[in-house]
């Protein structure tokens, strides 16, 4: 589909947090791999986080606009990873449909939903936390309100997504909006061709060995532990998932967000004293960032311990390793639910941003998951195939990714 893209110019508005911007990368490089003209609109400090896509793209344009104040973020920030998940309201309102019906939902113990596929029902803690966050009298909060109502009389929507995982929720949005313009076009981080953004280590020397001491395990004996970049655990939950990962005997690397004196003072947890020495030899911490990719394609890899954000539920399924999961916030509750319940490719281990799991009970689960013969493992390393397919040529997510630029193509004339 070379020129594909003659008349038509895409203005690409990366959010500034760390798993939005990876997949809108990787969906930028693929439209400028089909010859679509392409200006990124970003902020001076994160401008470097385009430099592996400009070198491979050199037609791609850049916008620079400085980041808007806001009275709620400290000087300099421009990114979500340098204030925590907190930072997202304000940074939304500086940059700038929750349900029309917030009140009358958030007032449920349990909330329906009769005309998705499945009907789930969640309890009101499960719902995505911008709901319940949401305060009519607050101006940041009703701002982003109205982006997301407005979102429904788009021209379409891209998602990073395939049919074998969610193509009954990609039927339904279609339907819900009146219209076909709606492509599953993931994983995007399979489609290749460009070296990802998240092989770029803000923190040089964080990991290392970690590739050298995967080499000595055994297959598919290893949990991966890692609950992204913006969540820092409580010190109570610090001490539980420490002493379940010490009682399981499971081989593990764990990653863990440097914490502030303030954090901690707060509350935020950080690894026991002395328990790097007790786990020596059978596991590996990695204070501040880790190359998950890689970790998670490495042949070592048995397990993912997740909060189920999208990109690690995303990145897992690639590698075809199972995810523990324990969902937070966000939109983590309903994407555990689609592997747990629906996909029947993870575990439930914990449950809430604010659960300290039985260290016993969390040993158990590890143990008998990583070292036994489940199911999950199957259904894992099942999707894993479905993702490839998925993006190969004449799959599910390649005819979409396809069809989405002949459509914007048509936008030029």
């Amino acid at each position: 589909m070379s020129n594909s893209g003659d008349g038509a110019h895409i203005l690409v508005f990366p959010y500034p947090a760390q798993g939005h911007m990876l997949p809108m990368l990787d969906l930028t490089h693929q439209l400028a791999v089909r010859g679509l003209a392409i200006t990124v609109l970003i902020t001076p400090k994160n401008l470097p986080t385009l430099n592996p896509l400009l070198s491979s793209h050199p037609s791609i344009q850049t916008l620079v606009f400085p980041f808007p104040h806001h009275p709620s973020l400290p000087s300099g920030v421009e990114n979500v990873r340098d204030v925590g998940n907190s930072g997202n309201r304000p940074i939304m309102n500086a940059l700038g449909h929750l349900w029309d019906n917030i009140d009358a939902v958030r007032s449920l113990a349990v909330v329906d939903f009769p005309d998705l596929p499945r009907s789930p029902s969640f309890t009101r803690e499960h719902l995505p936390s911008g709901l319940r966050l949401y305060r009519e009298s607050d101006p940041d909060w009703q701002f982003v309100k109205d982006g997301m109502i407005a979102n429904s009389s788009s021209w379409g929507c891209v998602l990073n997504s395939f049919e074998a995982l969610e193509g009954d929720y990609l039927d339904h949005l279609k339907k819900n909006l009146g219209h076909g313009r709606v492509f599953g076009v993931g994983p995007l981080s399979l489609a290749g061709g460009f070296e990802p953004m998240g092989q770029i280590n803000p923190n040089e020397g964080s990991g290392d060995g970690v590739f050298e001491w995967l080499d000595g395990c055994p297959d598919g004996s290893v949990l991966y532990v890692c609950f992204g970049s913006q969540k820092l655990l409580k010190r109570t939950q610090m001490e539980a998932l420490s002493s379940g990962l010490e009682r399981s005997g499971v081989r593990f690397v764990w990653v863990v967000n440097s914490v502030t004196g303030q954090e901690m003072k707060d509350g935020s947890g950080s690894v026991p004293d002395g328990f790097e020495d007790r786990v020596s030899g059978r596991g590996m911490v990695i204070k501040g960032w880790a190359p998950q990719v890689a970790i998670l394609s490495h042949r070592a890899m048995g397990g993912f311990l997740s909060h189920c954000g999208w990109n690690s539920v995303l990145e897992g399924t690639v590698a075809g390793v199972m995810i523990l999961a324990w969902p937070m916030e966000a939109d983590q509750f309903v994407n555990a639910r689609l592997l747990v319940e629906y996909m029947q490719a993870a575990v439930q281990v914990c449950d809430g941003a604010d659960a300290v799991p039985d260290p016993v009970e969390l040993a158990q689960i590890v143990a008998e998951s990583i070292s036994g013969d489940i199911i999950e493992k199957i259904r894992a390393k099942e999707l894993r195939e479905k993702a490839l397919e998925a993006v190969k040529k004449g799959g599910s997510s390649w005819r979409d990714l396809d069809g989405l630029v002949r459509e914007l193509a048509q936008l030029g004339f």
